[in-house]
């Protein structure tokens, strides 16, 4: 499927809102077709620009996708500081010492799936970039291995009242969490992902 093209007369955006801009439409592209599958000149269409007018807001196609990765990353935490109803503050990503009162680890599980089904193109990008990052030499290697480090972590850091063994049940459960979420990517008419989480919960928590 062919990026729209917008015309290139358009008013000029702010440099922010062209950010913003760029970051939208090169994530739509990812989710797509996968990084190696993306063309600038395609985010350059897509966004009324040239080329160079990308670059001049990203710097290279690898430093794109990583800002991209990023910008989804900020966008995602904010979603679920307020689908949780914690403070700006407290990011859930960097919680080191547990989360804020009144949140366990279900509950940030189940909010995250709740948020996660809403937007299946953003968790598509995630998993396309996931799986293709495997590459040692792909330009987010090291992003996705930092990222799946701070997740554990932060479940982890929830689960010290469930196990004796935090670090591994927060291993598993990201394990169960991307696992559902690959199945409802390949059949979302069968798959209601809230409910298949909602059930995988109930025999993990219930039980403990």
């Amino acid at each position: 499927m062919n990026a729209p093209v917008h015309r290139r007369d358009r008013p000029r955006l702010r440099s922010a809102e062209r950010r913003h801009q760029i970051m939208e439409v090169t994530a739509r592209l990812i989710a797509e077709r996968g990084f190696w599958g993306l063309s600038l000149q395609d985010v350059a269409d897509g966004c009324g620009l040239t080329v160079p007018g990308v670059l001049h807001h990203v710097g290279s196609k690898d430093g794109l996708l990583i800002a991209v990765l990023e910008y989804r990353d900020r966008e995602d935490a904010r979603s679920l500081r307020s689908g949780l109803g914690v403070g700006r503050e407290q990011v859930p990503d960097e919680w080191s010492q547990g989360g804020p009162e009144g949140v366990d680890l279900r509950s940030l599980c189940t909010v995250t799936m709740r948020r996660n089904a809403q937007q299946p193109e953003i968790v598509r990008l995630f998993t396309v970039l996931a799986a293709e990052s495997l590459a040692p030499n792909h330009p987010a290697h090291d992003y996705f291995a930092g990222r799946q480090a701070r997740v554990v972590s932060s479940f982890a850091a929830l689960a010290g009242e469930l196990t004796d063994r935090p670090e591994r049940l927060a291993a598993h459960i990201v394990a169960l969490m991307d696992g559902l979420q690959l199945q409802w990517l390949r059949a979302p008419e069968s798959t209601d992902l809230v409910r298949e989480w909602e059930a995988v919960a109930a025999t993990l928590f219930d039980r403990r």
